[in-house]
């Protein structure tokens, strides 16, 4: 019996872990997606700001995932409130963009500080939105 519940364990962490992983790769789509810089790219090149800015947004979105997975009755509730981590953060992206009228083209320059304030903010709004799933 208890190597059956050991074997339930792991397949339970495997589902949730894949799930997590899959969630995690749609946040990265949509979200460069939906920001008209090319992150990728631009970090490729050394550009610091949207390796911060793109950064701030996974982490930002990780933490809530994580509280999802700790916080949630079920896997569908899991993968509803981890899309939910993931507008936030897109939302995020355009509170930003409205009090940085040129926050893209910052970005592109390799604009350190608005990098660095769009993923701290990104961040916040992360750990806030994870502590509001608890």
């Amino acid at each position: 019996m208890e190597l059956t519940a050991q074997f339930n364990a792991i397949l339970k962490f495997l589902l949730y872990f894949g799930t997590g992983a899959v969630l995690t790769a749609l946040f990265i789509v949509a979200y460069i997606w939906v920001t008209p810089q090319k992150e990728f790219d631009l970090i490729s090149r050394g550009n610091t700001a949207a390796s911060y800015s793109l950064g701030g947004a996974l982490i930002g979105f990780i933490i809530p995932l994580s509280s999802a997975v700790v916080h949630s009755e079920n896997l569908v509730d899991m993968i509803i409130w981890g899309l939910v981590a993931l507008v936030v953060q897109i939302i995020v992206f355009f509170i930003v963009k409205m009090i940085f009228e040129n926050l893209t083209h910052s970005i592109e320059k390799g604009n350190t500080a608005e990098g660095i304030f769009l993923g701290a903010l990104s961040l916040a709004a992360g750990i806030l939105n994870a502590a509001c799933m608890s």
